[in-house]
């Protein structure tokens, strides 16, 4: 809340595309963020590093359609708690998905696609996250626009390679010692990044009343 009482409401800019240039290579991460861990931190560093991005977009969203948002904080909040958490100099931290006015990720991935054909982008998520990707909708839409790279979390490992989405792209599954050679393959395409593992989620933060 602001001082006044009011819900903060985030700033115009937080709400565009972050600018780029043709040929940039971006990773795409999105989530709630709610809140923001070290976790998080984790699977941004690991990207940057076995992707070999040069930018790594983190898009904090109005709200997982899949989640109660009930006593969600709000974005302008979970935004600048992200910034706080994430200082790197490769890193931006986002609001477009509000921008964009949908919350759905398909919809965000054709929207950066057409508009920015030259920049290669790669979809990044959680172990946990791919467990639960074919009930996303049209998640199909998102494999089939860009790469997607999956960075392991603890206690997800076996359940995520063996979940349906895994499975329906088993064959186009790139070896991990070629996982920065996705964002120059054809989608579907997709690798999965073995790396020292954090065990914090937001889930877990939220239980024992941090945010």
């Amino acid at each position: 809340m602001t001082p006044d009482g009011a819900t903060p409401e985030p700033r115009p800019e937080d709400l565009k595309v972050p600018p780029v240039v043709a040929g940039l290579r971006v990773g795409l991460f999105g989530g709630s963020f709610d809140p923001p861990h070290q976790g998080h931190l984790h699977v941004v560093e690991t990207a940057l590093e076995r992707l070999r991005l040069d930018r790594v977009w983190m898009m904090v969203t109005p709200g997982n359609p899949l989640k109660n948002r009930a006593g969600l904080p709000p974005l302008a909040a979970r935004i600048e708690a992200a910034r706080a958490l994430v200082r790197h100099p490769r890193v931006v931290v986002t609001g477009l998905e509000a921008g964009f006015g949908s919350p759905f990720s398909w919809e965000t991935v054709r929207r950066l696609t057409a508009c920015l054909p030259a920049v290669r982008f790669v979809w990044i998520m959680g172990a946990d996250n791919l467990g639960a990707f074919h009930r996303w909708q049209h998640w199909r839409r998102i494999a089939d626009a860009v790469p997607i790279a999956i960075v392991d979390r603890p206690g997800h490992t076996l359940a995520a390679l063996s979940s349906p989405a895994a499975r329906a792209l088993a064959g186009r599954r790139i070896p991990e010692h070629e996982a920065a050679s996705i964002l120059d393959a054809p989608p579907p395409v997709w690798t999965f990044l073995h790396a020292p593992r954090s065990p914090l989620s937001s889930t877990a933060l939220r239980r024992a009343g941090v945010r």
